[in-house]
C-alpha cells in the first residue's frame, strides 16, 4: 500500500510518498522538505505537498512530530503549529493514521535500518546488539532522546522520551561558564539549551565572555559553518565543545536506560559526523567515574540514513495498521 510520511520538527516538515511491500520493506518515494516558518499550519503545508503531486494524495498518512503526543492538541516544542489528530481524516482526507514522535519514528528507523546505514563511533566495532536496549540520542533544533528494546528474535518496543530536557550537569569551569551564561536568561538549564543546534550560539559566547572578547551577535547556522570550516579558531573551539557536551549527554542517558548500544541520530549529528569522530566524544562518552569500563564496551553508531524520520514514521504506521 502507498501512504504518506511526514516528519515535522522545529525549522523543517518534511514529506514523502512511501510504499510498503507484503513483506513489510518500505521504500520511500523523493521527500520534499518545506520550511515551517513559510506556512501558518501543517494543512497548509500538506496542501502545498499535494500541489507537488499533481493534486491528489494517497488517504493514508503517518506523521512524526517533535514534540509529545497523545493528547487532543498535539503542540510542536519549538515551532508554532499544531495538530488535533481527530480533525486528520476531515481536514487531510486521510482516513487511517499515526502520530508519532519525531524520536520514536526515529526508533522504528533504528530497529529496522540495516548495518549499512550506520558507522561506528566509539567503543566495540560491531554490529548493534540484536537484543536489549538501545539509547537513541540526536541533537537538532532540539535535543531527540528515545530508546529501543529488542528481544533477539526481530521483535521491538520503541519508547519515545523527553530526555532532552534534563538538567544540564557541567564537568568542568568552561561548562560552569555556560550554565552560568544561561542561567542568566532560564530558571532552569536543560541539555536541549547546549547540546542542540540553537546551542552553540551560547557556548561562543561564553567563550568569548571567557576570554573577554567583543564579538558581534552571530545566528547558530552561521557559526556552525565557521566552526565546522575552521575559519573562527573561537567557533571551532565552541564546536568542539558542544562534542565534549554530546558525549556527556549520550552516556548519560545510556546509564539511565541501562543501554547496550547507543545511536546518535539527528540531522546535525550526521553534519558533524567528521568532527565527532576528531573530538573528545568518546572520551566523554566513558567519563562516568566506576562506570568507565562499562561504557567503554557499549557501541556507538552514527545512524546515517538519509531520512530515519520519514522511514520510521512509515515503518510506525505498518506496526499499527498492517502487522
Amino acid at each position: 500500500m502507498q501512504l504518506v510520511t511526514v516528519d515535522i520538527g522545529g525549522t523543517h516538515a518534511r514529506f514523502a510518498l512511501a510504499t510498503v511491500a507484503g513483506d513489510g520493506s518500505i521504500a520511500l518515494g523523493e521527500p520534499a522538505t518545506l520550511h515551517t516558518r513559510d506556512h501558518a499550519s501543517f494543512q497548509t503545508a500538506w496542501e502545498d505537498f499535494a500541489r507537488m503531486q499533481g493534486g491528489s494524495l494517497p488517504d493514508a498518512v503517518a506523521i512524526a512530530v517533535a514534540g509529545p503526543v497523545g493528547g487532543e492538541v498535539i503542540r510542536f516544542t519549538n515551532n508554532p503549529w499544531i495538530i488535533r489528530p481527530a480533525l486528520i481524516p476531515e481536514k487531510l482526507g486521510a482516513s487511517r493514521y499515526t502520530v508519532v514522535n519525531d524520536f520514536g519514528a526515529v526508533g522504528h528507523a533504528v530497529a529496522r535500518a540495516g548495518d549499512e546505514h550506520f558507522v561506528h563511533l566509539t567503543g566495540p566495532d560491531e554490529s548493534l546488539p540484536a537484543s536489549g536496549t538501545l539509547s537513541i540520542v540526536g541533537p537538532g533544533t532540539g535535543l531527540g532522546v528515545a530508546h529501543v528494546w529488542r528481544d533477539g528474535q526481530g521483535a521491538y518496543r520503541v519508547q519515545p522520551t523527553e530526555g532532552g530536557h534534563i538538567d544540564f550537569a557541567p564537568l568542568d569551569s568552561i561548562e560552569d561558564a555556560i550554565l552560568a551564561r544561561l542561567r542568566q536568561r532560564y530558571r532552569r538549564v536543560s541539555v536541549e539549551r547546549v547540546v542542540s543546534g540553537p546551542g552553540l550560539v551560547d557556548i561562543y559566547e561564553a567563550l568569548a565572555g571567557m576570554e573577554g572578547r567583543a564579538i558581534q551577535p552571530s545566528d547558530d547556522k552561521t557559526l556552525w559553518q565557521l566552526g565546522l570550516s575552521g575559519e573562527d579558531s573561537l567557533a571551532a573551539a565552541a564546536v568542539d565543545r558542544f562534542c565534549l557536551s554530546l558525549g556527556a549527554v549520550a552516556g548519560d542517558i545510556a546509564l539511565a536506560q541501562g543501554a547496550s548500544g547507543v545511536v546518535i541520530a539527528g540531522g546535525l549529528g550526521l553534519r558533524i559526523r567528521d568532527t565527532l569522530l576528531r573530538s573528545g566524544f568518546a572520551e566523554r562518552f566513558r567519563a562516568k567515574g566506576r562506570f568507565s569500563e562499562l561504557m567503554g564496551a557499549l557501541p556507538v553508531k552514527l545512524i546515517t540514513h538519509p531520512q530515519p524520520g520519514l522511514y520510521g514514521a512509515a515503518a510506525a504506521f505498518a506496526a499499527e495498521h498492517l502487522s
